[in-house]
């Protein structure tokens, strides 16, 4: 019970460290890059090893190698992040790209790991410079003239794929701005943030004024210059100042941009297609060119039309927004498009973002050449609408903030437990009362708790803190989950005052979906088996030896602690909504029917969560369900009536069984249903009923 105790202590110890969860040290990368390259000591400042080579004459500096989750820990289809070895160039090219760890489920047992490995490897040789994007998801029609590079994607794996390009380019971005110079060092992580606080009414007229949204165009003479002497024949011919292409650009997240262009509906379901740091730019095209090739697909990144930031490029991904806009007459035709920037990606609000048009002409009849030329669409949001950062803004506070609203549900549902905890009698004075709060609050801890918030607690967290302090890394990955956090938080402070059974019996999404499956077949006459007590406590200790199964695994084998862990069914039925290949589904599907003749009888007998839960519950203060010197002897109603079978024959309660169901406490204040208070009133009534007067007595 001791390693469990202090094993807590760390976890609610590091979560006040940094952010740093690599795995790999100097060693294991000196075997993956062997001589003549040299791997050079950790930097201070940031989790990255320097790469030399060694020459005849000279040690040259060639790299630097980091893990993406140090970086980026980007939440992967299956909630964990990914983690990719990378190697880079001082000119930000990639030398190499290995997938370290990944939990994502299609590869893991669908299409197996060789076509993720394939499309890593594919980024060897491409530049942070270089706008790259997945063309599976992209507009591969004209590639030839493309602004990006395109890389193959993954059929059935979009969003996985996604999530790994997302994590490589974010964490190399934050590298190649501290290390190699990229748009001036700045940390991504400080970047500024467009205020909340500035609207003000104003129409296109005045927000073209304020310099919200600014306007370039691009005169025919200055694009037929660009392409003077490249062989390419001109176009058409037109007088030198006709407009080629006039562009609009605004920064629409901004509310006194988004509000005034868009209804009061458009600009709500536009902040609820983006996440908090997530940037959402306009912008509109008028003329003979435009930003939007023939082929765009909506939804995809466009092909003519690119962004820089400090010569890094940055991602642009259309939105597919189609609430129209607040726009001058003459603009309402217009190419108009909104595209995000994920907030990863580090774009600063508050300083200039480059924007560069793509031309595209063909040189030559049968094997056309194809010859290309940008222009250049700068765009800065004015100083006043930014906020600029503290110094010690850390990146897991927007995720906290983006979730705000989640959490204070929850904190007002875990405050209502608690009062009910604390003083249940009100609830506890009728059975349907009990039963009425009870079934409520299991269905918002699935649906809320569970499938919505994703806060399944899991025996996942635990394994991960060990194999973190037994790499002598913190546990600072955690604060990238919220609703984990907070309920660990709970879970932990409730431990202490009742035990194990406010988490368990109250908060735990697929307990309560077992408990309403159980309702449900109850009301359909399943009748369940309830074990001889014997075989009940022997049954309960297997619990344990899963759990130290798991524990061992966890010091010693991540490899087989990823297989042993998925014992649990929460990943299947609460993370993942019965979406995995059949094995997992029946096995989950399987608990929960099972739970129809057993009652709950994975968490009572299987789940090594529960039973870590019941050993840390020994630390408990109270033992806060009353007793009777009736209970147990004589009185068994209470112990038959448990479904937990956490009651002892002598009327004492098992608190590391006990779900605090809160049933037996209803029972011990109920004077219908408690056979020591039925006794008492029968013996009180018995007392007070007069003797009949004696036959033949004196009137």
């Amino acid at each position: 019970m001791q390693w469990l105790l202090r094993l807590l202590l760390a976890m609610a110890l590091g979560l006040a460290g940094g952010a740093q969860a690599g795995v790999m040290t100097r060693t294991a990368l000196q075997a993956r890059f062997p001589s003549p390259l040299m791997v050079g000591e950790k930097d201070t400042q940031l989790p990255v090893w320097p790469i030399f080579k060694q020459d005849a004459t000279a040690t040259a500096l060639i790299g630097y190698v980091f893990e993406s989750v140090d970086f980026a820990p980007i939440p992967g289809f299956s909630g964990t992040p990914l983690n990719l070895l990378v190697a880079l160039d001082p000119k930000g090219t990639f030398l190499d790209v290995h997938v370290l760890s990944h939990h994502e489920p299609v590869f893991l047992e669908g299409l197996g790991e060789v076509p993720l490995l394939r499309f890593a490897d594919q980024y060897k040789g491409l530049s942070l410079q270089q706008n790259i994007n997945i063309g599976s998801n992209a507009n591969r029609g004209e590639e030839h003239a493309s602004a990006n590079v395109y890389i193959d994607g993954v059929a059935k794996a979009t969003a996985s794929v996604r999530i790994l390009n997302q994590s490589l380019l974010s964490a190399a971005l934050r590298v190649a701005r501290a290390k190699l110079g990229f748009a001036a060092g700045r940390d991504p992580e400080l970047v500024a943030r467009v205020r909340r606080d500035t609207y003000a009414p104003m129409d296109w007229d005045a927000l073209l004024k304020a310099g919200l949204v600014q306007r370039v165009r691009l005169a025919r003479g200055t694009v037929e210059r660009a392409f003077a002497g490249s062989g390419v024949e001109a176009p058409v011919a037109g007088s030198a100042d006709d407009s080629f292409c006039e562009l609009y650009v605004a920064y629409l997240n901004a509310p006194v941009v988004g509000r005034n262009l868009l209804s009061d509906f458009g600009w709500q379901h536009l902040l609820g297609r983006i996440d908090d740091g997530d940037h959402a730019l306009l912008v509109i095209a008028t003329g003979p060119y435009t930003f939007v090739g023939d082929k765009f697909v909506r939804g995809a990144v466009p092909d003519r039309l690119t962004l820089k930031q400090g010569e890094l490029p940055i991602e642009l991904r259309d939105l597919d927004l189609d609430d129209p806009f607040r726009l001058p007459a003459a603009l309402r035709r217009a190419d108009a498009k909104v595209f995000r920037v994920i907030g990863p990606a580090g774009l600063d609000p508050a300083h200039a973002l480059d924007f560069a048009l793509r031309v595209t002409r063909d040189k030559g009849m049968v094997y056309p050449e194809h010859v290309s030329r940008s222009f250049a669409v700068p765009y800065t949001l004015p100083p006043g609408q930014v906020l600029r950062p503290d110094t010690d803004s850390k990146g897991w506070h927007g995720i906290w903030r983006a979730r705000a609203w989640e959490l204070a549900v929850l904190a007002a549902a875990l405050a209502l437990l608690t009062l009910v905890l604390a003083r249940p009698k009100w609830i506890v004075a009728t059975p349907s009362r009990l039963a009425r709060f009870r079934t409520g609050y299991l269905v918002f801890t699935l649906v809320f708790i569970g499938w919505f918030a994703q806060g399944q607690l899991s025996i996942v967290n635990i394994t991960a803190a060990i194999q973190a302090l037994v790499a002598k890394r913190d546990l600072a990955f955690f604060l990238y989950d919220p609703m984990t956090v907070a309920l660990w938080a709970f879970a932990a402070a409730t431990l202490v005052v009742w035990g194990r059974g406010t988490f368990c019996g109250w908060l735990c999404p697929f307990g309560a979906m077992q408990e309403l499956a159980g309702q449900l077949t109850r009301r359909i006459g399943i009748r369940r088996i309830r074990l001889h007590r014997d075989l009940d406590v022997r049954l309960k200790l297997l619990k344990y030896g899963v759990l130290a199964v798991i524990v061992v695994l966890a010091a010693g084998s991540p490899a087989w602690t990823d297989r042993a862990v998925e014992v649990e069914p929460f990943k299947t039925a609460i993370t993942l909504n019965f979406v995995r290949s059949w094995p997992y589904v029946a096995w989950a599907a399987g608990l929960v029917l099972a739970n129809a003749f057993l009652y709950k009888g994975f968490c009572r007998y299987l789940c090594p969560l529960g039973a870590g839960l019941g050993l840390l519950g020994r630390v408990r203060l109270l033992k806060w369900i009353p007793r009777r010197s009736e209970c147990g002897t004589p009185c068994q109603t209470c112990r038959h009536r448990c479904e937990y079978q956490a009651i002892k024959p002598g009327g004492a309660i098992v608190y590391e069984e006990c779900f605090q169901c809160l049933d037996c406490v209803s029972i011990h204040d109920s004077a219908e249903r408690c056979a020591p208070l039925i006794a008492r009133r029968r013996d009180r009534v018995i007392a007070i009923r007069p003797l009949p007067a004696a036959a033949g007595g004196t009137a």
